[in-house]
């Protein structure tokens, strides 16, 4: 039999995992993989250009400041949950002039859109029960 174990540190990003025998396997979000984002090119130079092309225009001033691009994207990095957006957008906020008030705020309100999203499809789960219980 196998026999599995999940858990998290107190940094939140390490994931054990317990395997039969005892043996253990660490998966880790490493902050330095972030500064290697680029390296992703290597497997086809032509789409990453294109990517970080896209990217980089994405995240100019436009209608929206930089700023408040650096807020969505630190709302929506939390949406996702991924650990390296978190940190880049949580620095990106800083240097753009945000505070953790507001940096908070971004949060919950991707935390409001998030919840409302999953909550109703509860409608779809009465209309399938109504259905059932007829």
């Amino acid at each position: 039999m196998r026999s599995t174990g999940v858990g998290f540190s107190g940094d939140g990003f390490l994931l054990s995992v317990l395997f039969l025998g005892g043996d253990r396997v660490d998966q880790y979000y490493k902050p330095e993989h972030l500064a290697q984002f680029g390296q992703v090119s290597q497997g086809n130079p032509e789409l990453a250009e294109k990517f970080f092309a896209y990217y980089g225009a994405v995240f100019a001033e436009g209608a929206l400041s930089v700023r408040e691009k650096a807020l969505i994207a630190l709302a929506v990095s939390h949406t996702v949950q991924c650990p390296y957006c978190i940190d880049a957008y949580s620095k990106e906020c800083l240097q753009q002039g945000s505070d953790l008030e507001e940096m908070t705020e971004a949060i919950h309100v991707a935390t409001a859109i998030r919840g409302g999203a999953s909550l109703v499809h509860g409608v779809q789960m009465l209309e399938h029960v109504k259905k059932l219980s007829m």
